[in-house]
């Protein structure tokens, strides 16, 4: 006979495992809180960083300008090395005055049309405002005199302080001007004479193993911001020469002023321009009337749309690779941050991050991370149809088999 088996007693149940969830909470809910506060970590850390920055913005920003003068800069610097066989001292001189002078030129065309045709314009204006509000006097607006010139006060104040905003933003006091002009020089200086030692120095600080992966993300960077500036330059003089054949077609006066401001408006992308061109409807309201005030408008439909979908994508290319929503979001972010000054970086700083980003996780397929391979092509061209020729062509030969330890040698990269 057999023992009979021994009574085994059923298990304790841990009273914090009751309904079969750890605490008596859900694993999911457990998932999800868990994720949320390291998420809510990563925006405080993201958060103090930011305001950090803030503390020290005129220098940031200066570095960030003094990057961006480089970009377009270096091309004429190495020009006057290579094919003028100049110094390296007299072609950076030289270069630098150019881009200058350059700015210096469109600055004095603006200011120049606006001092001579300012008077007439202010007399078209009145004019036009008088006339408009007789229109709104009747019906169906039926506004009252008062009425009007209280809007057309609020409009003024709006104008007025959106002048300092920008003045206050763009310069600040006269220390910081003072201080941020300092770093600017220097850094234009230092960024075009040593760019190459001052990121290796950089580099040697980072972990041995980080180094390819930091090396290459800052090469893509500078890529993605040099490219960004002389596409935004060949954008903005495209659109510039456009309104400006345009404004002198319809006779709208101050056409060399207002194609500077679409000069100048166009380095905010796929809004910048439209909006400098709506000004110069506003002028063609009070010189040449509503049906030519209409007509500049439609030219402002025609340079946005020559804007976002023709030059951007064929000059900037792989610098700037975002959605024109992408773009809206990271104007309006920097304008509110920064103001002006911020309108006017975010999108190169955006655009530069988010390839950073696109090939540090592996989706960048001309830049492969470090031992892997690049993504597949998830559309890949279709396999031509084969012919009678290849039937009969003899099969190529097999390579000889390489050893692992000769590709493990072949394939390896140094971390410098």
């Amino acid at each position: 006979m057999t023992a009979p088996a021994p009574e085994t007693s059923p298990p304790d149940l841990d009273p914090s495992t009751e309904g079969g969830y750890e605490g008596g909470i859900p694993e999911t809910l457990r998932t999800w809180a868990g994720l949320t506060w390291r998420v809510l970590v990563i925006l405080a850390g993201f958060g103090v960083l930011i305001l950090l920055m803030g503390q020290i913005s005129i220098v940031l920003i200066a570095l960030f300008l003094a990057a961006f003068f480089t970009a377009l800069a270096s091309p004429i610097m190495r020009f006057l090395q290579t094919k003028a066989k100049l110094h390296k001292a007299v072609a950076l001189i030289l270069s630098i005055l150019f881009i200058g002078a350059a700015i210096v030129l469109v600055l004095f065309i603006v200011v120049r049309s606006i001092v001579s045709e300012a008077p007439d314009l202010a007399t078209s204006i009145q004019q036009s405002m008088s006339e408009l509000q007789k229109w709104v006097s009747g019906p169906p607006l039926n506004l009252s005199a008062d009425a009007f010139n209280g809007y057309v006060t609020d409009v003024e104040n709006w104008g007025k302080n959106f002048v300092l905003d920008i003045g206050s933003s763009a310069l600040g006091s006269v220390g910081d001007l003072v201080l941020g002009g300092s770093v600017f020089i220097f850094g234009v200086i230092f960024f075009m004479t040593s760019r190459g030692p001052i990121w290796q120095w950089v580099i040697s600080w980072m972990p041995t193993k980080a180094r390819p992966y930091v090396n290459t993300a800052g090469d893509l960077a500078w890529e993605s911001l040099s490219g960004y500036t002389r596409g935004t330059v060949i954008v903005a003089l495209c659109d510039s020469i456009l309104v400006f054949i345009g404004l002198l077609i319809l006779q709208v006066p101050m056409a060399p002023a207002l194609a500077a401001i679409v000069f100048f408006g166009a380095f905010i992308p796929v809004i910048g321009a439209p909006i400098a061109t709506f000004f110069a409807a506003i002028v063609a309201l009070a010189e040449r009337g509503p049906i030519v005030a209409l007509l500049v408008i439609a030219l402002t439909v025609v340079v946005g749309s020559f804007d976002g979908d023709v030059m951007q994508p064929l000059v900037m290319g792989k610098a700037v690779s975002l959605n024109p929503l992408a773009i809206i979001i990271l104007i309006a972010i920097g304008s509110i941050l920064i103001g002006i000054v911020g309108a006017l970086v975010a999108v190169p700083i955006g655009a530069s991050i988010y390839r950073v980003l696109k090939y540090l996780t592996g989706r960048d397929p001309d830049h492969p991370l470090p031992g892997h391979d690049p993504p597949a092509d998830p559309d890949p061209p279709a396999a031509p149809e084969a012919t009678p020729t290849d039937a009969t062509t003899p099969a190529p030969a097999a390579p000889e088999a390489t050893s692992p330890t000769a590709v493990t040698t072949a394939g390896a990269t140094s971390p410098g």
